[in-house]
C-alpha cells in the first residue's frame, strides 16, 4: 500500500482512498500483466479499503481474484497463498460466516506447518486466529489451547515483554473475561497493558485499547469508579494519537457513554452517543455496521429515558443498515432484532415485540449453533416477555434450557448463570412455587457476590429479589 492510501486508510478516509487504489491497481496490471503477484498485492489493498467501508461483497471478489492469482504463480501451498487465505477468512468471520472461515484457517495452518521451522510465528498467528473464531463462536475449550501453543511460540521467539507477545496475552485475557473469570482476566489485561506502555510508549493506541479492555471488566465488576480515569486516558490517547475524528475515538467515546448509561448518567452520555454517531457517519458512510451499532447505543438511551418515540426510529434503522450490509442471517441483525423486541417489549407492545424475538432466537441458533450463550441470552428474553403475559408453561422449558446452556458454555459460576437462575426462581415465584424458587434465588446471590463482589449492583437486585421471594412466601403460608 502506497504511502498516501496508507494515510488515507489510517485516517478512516476510505472514500477518497479507494479511487487512489484502483489507480494502482490499473497501474500494476499495465506495467505486470494481469497475472503477476503485484497485481495481487494491489488486489489485497483495494479489498482492505473495500472491508473497511462494509463492501463486503466488492471485498471478496477482489481477495478471491488475487488468491487466484497467488495460487497460480506459487502453487497451492505458498505461504503468500496462506496470507490471502488469512485475509479472506477474516473477512468471513466480520460476516458471521465462521464455518467457511474455520476451514480457511485449517487450510492456512496447514501450509504454515508444513513451512516447518522457518516461519513459527506465522503457525502462532494461525493459532491465535483459529482460537478467536472459536471464541466468537463460545467454543472455549477449544479455544484455550490454541493460545497457549500461539503463545508460548512467540515467548520463546521474542520474549516475555514483547508487543506480540501482549496482543496474545490480551486475547488469552478476553477469553477468560468471557468466561466471566474475572480474577483471572485481570492480570493478564494489566500486563498487556505494562508490556505496551514499555514496548510502545505510554501514549500508544495499543495502549489505549489495553486501557479500555480493563476498563469494561472493572465495568462488568461493578468498579466504576476505577473504570472512568483508563476510559478518559484512552480517549485521549487516541484524540492526540490518531486524531480526534477517527474511529478509535468514536470507539472510545461509545465505551465512556456506556459506562455513563450504567451509572444513570444520561444527560453525560447523550453527548459522547452523538459525536460518535457523527464521527462513524463521516467516516464509514450512514450505511456501514459500525453506525448501525451506534444508533442502537443511542435507542438504548433513549429508551432508559423512556424517550420511546426517539429510540423506534433509530432501532429500526439500525436493524435495516444491518440486513443491508450483513444480510438477513447475521448475529448482529439478531441483536438489532432483540434490541427493537426490547423497545416494544417496554412499551407493552408484546404482539409485536414476539416474532422479533422468535426470529433473533432462530438467526443466533442458526449462526452460533444451539448451545451458545447468545442463543440463551435470546431464551431468556423470551422467557421475559412469557411470563408478563402468564404464559408459564411456555416460558419454563426455555428457561430450563438457557440455565443448561450457560451453565455447559460459562460454567456454573458465570453472572449469567446466575440470571438465568434469577429468571426461573421469577417464574416459579409468579405461579407461587415458594420452595422450588428460593434455592435458585439464593445459589442466584452467591454466583454474584463471587463473581461481582458484594457491592455490585446485580448483588443488590439479587437480594432484593430473594427479600420479596421470602415476602410472598410468608403472606401465602
Amino acid at each position: 500500500m502506497n504511502p498516501q492510501i496508507e494515510q488515507l486508510y489510517r485516517q478512516g478516509k476510505f472514500a477518497e482512498a479507494i479511487p487512489l487504489a484502483q489507480e494502482s491497481l490499473h497501474a500494476a496490471q499495465a506495467s505486470f500483466g494481469p497475472e503477476h503477484p503485484n497485481v495481487a498485492v494491489s488486489l489485497n489493498d483495494l479489498a482492505l479499503l473495500y472491508q473497511a467501508q462494509g463492501s463486503y461483497a466488492d471485498a471478496e471478489l477482489v481477495r478471491k481474484h488475487a488468491l487466484g492469482i497467488l495460487e497460480k504463480d506459487f502453487g497451492p501451498d505458498h505461504p503468500f497463498v496462506a496470507t490471502m487465505l488469512n485475509n479472506l477468512a477474516g473477512q468471513y468471520v466480520k460476516q458471521g460466516r465462521y464455518a467457511e472461515a474455520e476451514a480457511l484457517y485449517n487450510r492456512m495452518l496447514a501450509i504454515d506447518q508444513k513451512a516447518g521451522g522457518s516461519a513459527p510465528s506465522d503457525v502462532a498467528t494461525d493459532f491465535n486466529n483459529l482460537a478467536e473464531l472459536y471464541r466468537k463462536q463460545g467454543r472455549y475449550a477449544e479455544a484455550k489451547p490454541l493460545y497457549t501453543l500461539a503463545l508460548g511460540i512467540l515467548e520463546k521467539m521474542l520474549g516475555p515483554d514483547h508487543a506480540d507477545v501482549a496482543t496474545l496475552l490480551n486475547n488469552l485475557a478476553g477469553l477468560y473475561d468471557d468466561q466471566g473469570r474475572y480474577a483471572e482476566a485481570e492480570p493478564l489485561f494489566t500486563r498487556v497493558l505494562a508490556i505496551r506502555e514499555k514496548a510502545l510508549s505510554p501514549d500508544h493506541p495499543d495502549v489505549a485499547t489495553s486501557l479500555n479492555n480493563l476498563a469494561a471488566l472493572y465495568k462488568k465488576e461493578g468498579r466504576y469508579a476505577e473504570a472512568e480515569p483508563l476510559y478518559k486516558r484512552a480517549l485521549a490517547i487516541d484524540q492526540t494519537a490518531v486524531g480526534p475524528e477517527t474511529q478509535n475515538v468514536a470507539g472510545d467515546l461509545n465505551n465512556l457513554g456506556a459506562l455513563y448509561v450504567e451509572q444513570a448518567r444520561y444527560d453525560e452520555a447523550e453527548p459522547l452517543y452523538k459525536r460518535a454517531l457523527t464521527i462513524w457517519e463521516k467516516a464509514l458512510g450512514p450505511d456501514h455496521p459500525e453506525v448501525a451499532t451506534s444508533l442502537n447505543n443511542l435507542a438504548l438511551l433513549y429508551m432508559k429515558q423512556r424517550r420511546y418515540g426517539e429510540a423506534e426510529p433509530l432501532d429500526k434503522r439500525a436493524l435495516t443498515i444491518c440486513e443491508k450490509s450483513l444480510g438477513p442471517d447475521h448475529p448482529l441483525v439478531a441483536t438489532m432484532l432483540n434490541n427493537l423486541a426490547g423497545l416494544y417489549d417496554e412499551q407493552g407492545r408484546s404482539v409485536e415485540a414476539e416474532p422479533l424475538y422468535t426470529r433473533a432466537l432462530a438467526i443466533q441458533e442458526k449462526a452460533l449453533g444451539p448451545d451458545h450463550p447468545n442463543v440463551a441470552t435470546a431464551l431468556n428474553n423470551l422467557v421475559l416477555l412469557y411470563m408478563k403475559q402468564g404464559r408459564y408453561r411456555e416460558a419454563e422449558p426455555l428457561c430450563n434450557r438457557a440455565l443448561a446452556i450457560d451453565e455447559k458454555a460459562l460454567g456454573p459460576e458465570h453472572p449469567l448463570v446466575a440470571t438465568a437462575l434469577n429468571n426461573l426462581a421469577g417464574l416459579y415465584k409468579q405461579q407461587g412455587r415458594y420452595a422450588e424458587a428460593e434455592p435458585l434465588s439464593t445459589r442466584a446471590l452467591a454466583i454474584r457476590k463471587k463473581a461481582l463482589g458484594p457491592e455490585h449492583p446485580d448483588v443488590a437486585n439479587s437480594l432484593s429479589n430473594l427479600a420479596r421471594l421470602f415476602h410472598a412466601w410468608k403472606r401465602h403460608t
